[in-house]
């Protein structure tokens, strides 16, 4: 769970740059620590955890399964440098197994149809469909302010 910020503002610059914006970037590696950054798009619940829908053969996925510490960052590049903030997390990572299923999707069909991009049957993620849900439940979070200072929520 979230502790509180350290500044008034570092909580609410997290939440605008999840809000804001549609794509992490994933940090992950191999068993023998080859490093794999992806964009993904995602959802989140609140900062506490992160859902993304991805193949299971892709090299992150891969890399999930041998070691499920990943990194992620969010940040919005359309911004000239010096004025963006950012949010980094340190978690761990899995494919969603049927006991937290529901509760994933609904928060992953939930960004899916606030952006116009229709819900998700669990049909599309589950056995044979291409594509599974995988979750990343955050152990550290930072967030880089407007002073380019980094500030730990959590």
């Amino acid at each position: 769970m979230l502790s509180q910020p350290g500044e008034p503002d570092g909580y609410r610059i997290a939440l605008d740059l999840v809000a804001a914006n549609s794509y992490l970037t994933l940090a992950t590696s191999s068993a023998d620590g080859e490093p794999w950054a992806s964009p993904v798009w995602f959802a989140a619940r609140d900062l506490e955890w992160f859902v993304w829908a991805s193949k299971p053969g892709a090299r992150h996925s891969r890399n999930i399964v041998h070691n499920p510490r990943v990194s992620m960052v969010i940040f919005d590049s359309s911004r000239p440098p010096g004025s963006v903030g950012a949010l980094y997390v340190a978690a761990d990572a899995e494919p969603v197994d049927d006991h937290g299923f529901t509760d994933a999707l609904s928060v992953y069909n939930r960004r899916s149809i606030e952006r116009g991009l229709g819900e998700w049957s669990p049909a599309r993620l589950r056995e044979p469909a291409e594509h599974r849900l995988y979750r990343a439940v955050a152990r550290e979070i930072f967030v880089l302010d407007e002073h380019d200072e980094r500030i730990r929520l959590a």
